[in-house]
């Protein structure tokens, strides 16, 4: 076999031929001895490994070149070619090593190219599946996540995909071939206008109307996913695969966000200077640049600020740090919003400032509506978009805390003077947080159910300290935001505002393609594991080995705790009385099926799902859990209902639930009266 796993080994070659291999990142003796034969590598393994656990990631022959620096002709000439292999040269020129997708005959001139191309099709279930392991990939990597698809039917499964990626700013390339030129309009087999479709939900969208404009076009969807991050979409028609021309494949534009404005930088760096009370707010910019970690906290530590993180960016700061005060949003770190809501300076340092991360959590508002607000984004059409700006500054994260930072350096500052009072305020609010959090864990659970805090607060004590979590969305993965942090970035995944179901699993199966070294591990509720379940099956025929935890409390949980507190405990469409056991499915599908129905169990099966990465095999813990639930996400969007109709009046609503809980919760087992 070869052996591609740049991410985890540095492949040297001596004089004679042979290939050493570091591996940093993995010291267990893997491979013994590596020896280059003709094109091809010959990998030597330790006698108690599985020869499935390497996989090749890109061609020799590419790897050979990248080590030489030389570049193909054709990106110095145009070169006589199909659009095919222009397009998958292109794909070669932008780094392109994984394709999600399935396979389909519109594409196929295509895709016979990519094992020579070094690109690796993984072949999934379902083409939303797809999109989101691209969207992980991307994530993970800070690279391009390709997915491709059969024209019609296919791509109209992407879009659910692609629009999580477009809120979570992930340079996804969806390539989408399309009905022919010469039958698109007649109502052909497989056919939709699918331009429309992406319009909304993509940075940029290339028709390849000419053969000719293939590689054009396609670097052009390239370079701009990258530079606006955001999903772009190449459109194809079918017969525009099998054009010849004389391409000139373009290279990669590198193109850079700078600082920003000098004098608005200025202007916050004057801001951050007399500020008494500055706090940070860090979002997902912050893990998007290059600098963001570093220049965040040399910043940080300069004014010795709490730092807060933005709604699922658990990420954006390490929670070694002691400055780090969690992140904001549903179910958030109460110790940051009490610090945010006493600040007179806010740095929002790399978000949009998404309305739905600042929303009043617990009973209470937290944003300071009177602080100074400097917010620093990448994208000139979100600064200011949703709260005033006394501050705006369009720039790169990393970039703007590193000139604010040198603009601070030497001067005094007016924080200074309360320093110690702040960090002693920080450490308690901390332990005052991890107390409270200690105490919505506590108390019995039902026999042979696991409550859904305590299952988290046991899973959070077992995570490996490089591991990255991608979280569904549902009730008790959401409240998981309470128990999820993060020593790096780029360690947590979710469907971010966009807020669809059956995330997490295909999220997480790409980040592991793209980071093989780090273990991966998908929170799924049970209502969002019966629409990407079937991902199972592609984590196991494509060896991608991820841990995915199951929490099995028979409901659409955030759904019913509308329906506790505003609909009169009528269960309409959320009760999941289903008598399947998910472990028994995922061993049908070649997996490890764990079950737990002990809070004692819960470490125990992780450690388990940790140690089966290692051997290459992927693991479905099903947690039976109490049908609890946390608060509701949008108490903002809801009222009691009023019913107007007399056939309908004795539905009306005057008051909230008394007790904020089904009225099935100690009856898990039996379907509701309702």
């Amino acid at each position: 076999q070869h052996c591609g796993w740049e991410q985890q080994f540095s492949p040297e070659c001596n004089d004679a031929g042979h290939l050493r291999l570091t591996a940093d990142n993995w010291r267990s003796g893997l491979v013994t001895e590596a020896t280059r034969v003709d094109s091809r590598y010959l990998i030597t393994m330790a006698s108690n490994c599985s020869r499935s656990l390497l996989r090749p990631l890109f061609s020799i022959s590419r790897a050979g070149a990248r080590n030489a620096g030389s570049a193909p002709r054709w990106t110095e000439e145009p070169v006589e070619m199909s659009g095919s292999e222009a397009l998958v040269e292109t794909m070669v020129q932008h780094g392109v090593t994984d394709v999600f997708g399935i396979v389909g005959s519109a594409f196929m001139d295509a895709l016979d190219l990519f094992p020579a191309a070094g690109i690796r099709f993984v072949s999934v279930q379902h083409e939303q599946g797809a999109a989101h392991m691209a969207d992980g990939f991307s994530r993970v990597t800070n690279r391009h996540g390709v997915c491709i698809a059969q024209n019609g039917p296919g791509i109209s499964n992407f879009v659910t995909g692609v629009a999580a990626a477009y809120w979570a700013h992930s340079p996804v390339v969806a390539i989408t071939p399309e009905a022919a030129t010469m039958t698109k309009g007649l109502g052909g087999f497989q056919e939709t206008d699918q331009l429309p479709l992406f319009q909304p939900i993509t940075k940029f969208q290339a028709h390849i109307n000419n053969s000719a404009r293939m590689a054009e076009l396609s670097g052009r969807a390239f370079d701009i996913a990258k530079h606006e991050r955001g999903p772009t979409q190449i459109n194809i028609p079918r017969d525009m695969f099998y054009g010849v021309h004389k391409y000139k494949v373009p290279k990669p534009s590198r193109l850079t966000h700078g600082a920003g404005d000098a004098s608005e930088l200025s202007r916050a760096a004057e801001a951050l200077k007399t500020a008494r009370n500055p706090v940070i707010l860090a979002g997902g910019g912050v893990t998007m640049s290059e600098s963001g970690e570093s220049e965040l906290a040399r910043l940080a530590e300069l004014l010795q600020a709490p730092v807060v993180c933005t709604y699922l960016h658990n990420d954006a700061f390490p929670a070694d740090n002691p400055l780090y005060c969690g992140p904001l949003g549903y179910q958030g770190n109460q110790a940051g919003m009490r610090l945010i809501s006493e600040a007179d300076v806010v740095l929002a340092l790399g978000t949009r400032l998404s309305p739905f991360g600042t929303l009043p959590q617990y009973n209470a508002p937290y944003w300071p509506e009177t602080a100074t607000l400097i917010q620093v984004d990448s994208d000139p059409r979100r600064v200011g978009l949703t709260k005033a700006v006394d501050v705006p500054i369009c720039g790169d994260a990393g970039k703007a805390a590193g000139r604010i930072r040198e603009l601070l350096e030497g001067r005094e500052l007016a924080s200074a003077a309360s320093t110690q009072q702040r960090l002693e305020k920080i450490g308690s609010l901390k332990a005052e947080w991890k107390r409270t959090l200690d105490s919505f864990t506590s108390g019995a659970s039902e026999s042979g159910r696991v409550k859904p805090r305590a299952a988290l607060r046991a899973l959070e004590r077992n995570l490996p300290p490089n591991v990255v979590v991608s979280t569904d969305i549902g009730n008790v993965c959401s409240v998981a935001n309470s128990y999820l942090s993060f020593t790096r970035s780029r360690s947590m995944l979710a469907a971010m505002t966009f807020g669809n179901c059956g995330y997490a699993l295909p999220a997480a199966l790409g980040a592991k393609v793209g980071a093989p070294q780090r273990p991966v591990v998908a929170y799924v509720g049970d209502g969002a594991w019966g629409m990407s379940l079937n991902e199972t099956l592609t984590a196991v025929r494509e060896n991608i080995p991820v841990t995915a935890v199951v929490f099995r409390n028979r409901q659409w949980g955030a759904e019913k705790k509308n329906q506790v507190l505003w609909f009169g405990d009528r269960y309409v469409g959320t009760n999941l009385d289903d008598d399947v056991s998910y472990a028994r499915v995922a061993e049908a599908m070649g997996a490890e099926g764990l079950v737990c129905r002990d809070v004692t169990e819960v470490g125990e099966a992780l450690n388990t799902g940790i140690a089966n990465q290692r051997a290459g095999k992927t693991t479905v813990i099903e947690i039976e859990l109490t049908k609890e639930l946390g608060d509701p996400f949008r108490r903002d969007a809801m009222r009691l209902p009023v019913r107007y109709l007399e056939k309908y009046q004795a539905l009306t609503e005057t008051s909230e639930s008394s007790t904020g809980q089904p009225t099935d919760l100690h009856n898990a087992n039996q379907p509701s009266k309702h």
